[in-house]
């Protein structure tokens, strides 16, 4: 074993453990360094501001449904209340603002005035309606989704935690107030979103809606994100390998730039990790830019960049980035199959990581350290021991390891949140995002909401450049 394995060796044997017994993996240089060693620093500027035009181009991705459920809403439900289960809604309904909720959405005064006048038909459709209004705001959110730019999370809630299931289960329990608290989110930053809207006076409009906005994007996504994912905040530039909530490591990101290619918002499964990826190249640079016929005609300077080029029959020419340090997905990319082509990679060009700004590339997320996080989530997954990943990822050759245990990753967009030093700041709003959410706040509430998304998807596939 050379002394660059014995490096990554070393290091995999501290993930094994981290894997094995749940341990905080350290958040310094590990074997990324070890492996390159020597190799992108060999490389000329000349080199490297060649490679920056094509560095954010990716392959192909299968497209696949979202996996999440049935969206179909709720028909309408009416069940017979007691007046201390009407009182206990109305209770909820008062204290509900700590939630970042607005009481006059739910017929507050006219609920008093109804149970003041004892059962009837008319409030048990009142409380009922009412009800029902406030489990789909707490678990799905009171932002509509025309508000929700490019967030195509379906979150799976609605179909695990049924309205009507609840509503029937608040009144034969008679525990109105405890089957609305279980649909809060579990995630501790929601809590401190939570106690910082509580501790915001009333005269700062402002940062209460902001605060009020971010909770209910918590609301967007599952109520439980799983024992172990990976989540990134785009505007923080920041991913996080999350286990049971805690975070293990956190990576540098590079994200889409704002307009078109904006990084969307996504929930999706892990399936695999690419060690040493090919790229192919999108024909707008192999033909709209000349490169197919460039490669061809000087392979010398081809071999150096580590392209090979095809011309078919047809005289198309297809081109194909071999694995190697310059390769515009670096040394690992995430398989995670969506219909927007969106994952995450390594990249030759990791000065970018040391911007201030990077929101840079073309959709798809650059993370720092990427072979360290691949090395990580092959261990965790189940697809291969220390030894057998560290063999991949120094053989240089194009390796797939399917992920056992799958993960998802959550692509989000908080503009007030909790940082990676457990910190609440505001974070810029690089897309203007806030805009419909905050306004929407001031709107009365939206009724027979949609569960999905009638955005524009986006693919990533063509002229993906580096800015």
């Amino acid at each position: 074993m050379d002394e660059m394995q014995k490096r990554v060796s070393r290091f995999a044997i501290g993930v094994a453990g981290a894997a094995l017994g749940a341990a905080v993996i350290g958040t310094g240089a590990f074997a990324q360094d070890a492996v390159e060693e020597g190799a992108v620093e060999a490389q000329s500027e000349t080199e490297t501001e060649a490679n920056a035009s094509f560095d954010e181009a990716f392959p192909d991705m299968v497209s696949e449904p979202l996996v999440q459920g049935d969206l179909e809403a709720p028909g309408p439900m009416v069940e017979a209340w007691a007046l201390e289960h009407v009182t206990a809604l109305i209770d909820v309904i008062e204290g509900i603002g700590a939630e970042g909720l607005d009481p006059k959405d739910y017929d507050h005064t006219a609920l008093k005035e109804l149970a003041m006048q004892g059962p009837s038909e008319a409030l048990n459709k009142l409380a009922s309606k009412n009800f029902v209004w406030l489990v789909e705001d707490l678990r799905d959110g009171r932002t509509p989704m025309e508000a929700r730019v490019q967030w195509f999370v379906v979150d799976p809630d609605r179909d695990i935690l049924r309205s009507r299931a609840l509503l029937s289960e608040a009144l034969t329990k008679g525990d109105v107030a405890g089957t609305l608290a279980k649909l809060h989110p579990t995630h501790p930053d929601y809590a401190a979103l939570r106690a910082e809207l509580a501790k915001t006076p009333a005269e700062d409009v402002a940062k209460r809606k902001l605060i009020r906005a971010n909770m209910d994007r918590w609301r967007w996504l599952a109520r439980d994100l799983g024992k172990q994912y990976l989540i990134t905040n785009v505007p923080e530039y920041q991913l996080r390998l999350t286990v049971a909530d805690k975070i293990i490591s956190t990576y540098r990101t590079v994200v889409g730039k704002p307009g078109r290619t904006a990084t969307p918002q996504l929930a999706e499964t892990v399936s695999g990790v690419v060690f040493n990826p090919t790229w192919t190249v999108p024909q707008s640079i192999v033909k709209g830019e000349g490169l197919g016929e460039r490669v061809l005609a000087n392979p010398a300077w081809a071999r150096s960049k580590g392209y090979k080029a095809t011309r078919h029959d047809s005289g198309w020419i297809s081109v194909v980035q071999q694995p190697g340090p310059t390769n515009s997905l670096g040394r690992m990319k995430l398989e995670m199959p969506n219909r927007h082509a969106i994952f995450f990679h390594d990249t030759p060009s990791r000065h970018l990581f040391n911007n201030d700004m990077r929101a840079l590339s073309h959709g798809c997320i650059r993370t720092e350290r990427a072979l360290e996080l691949a090395i990580t989530m092959a261990i965790l997954g189940k697809g291969a021991t220390k030894e057998e990943a560290v063999k991949i990822a120094t053989s240089g050759e194009y390796t797939k390891v399917m992920i056992e245990d799958k993960m998802t990753a959550y692509i989000t967009y908080f503009t007030y949140g909790v940082d990676i030093d457990g910190n609440l700041r505001q974070f810029k709003d690089i897309y203007g995002r806030d805009a419909p959410v905050l306004a929407s706040l001031d709107k009365p509430r939206v009724q027979n909401r949609s569960g999905e998304s009638d955005d524009e998807v986006i693919v990533i596939e063509d002229d993906l450049q580096d800015g």
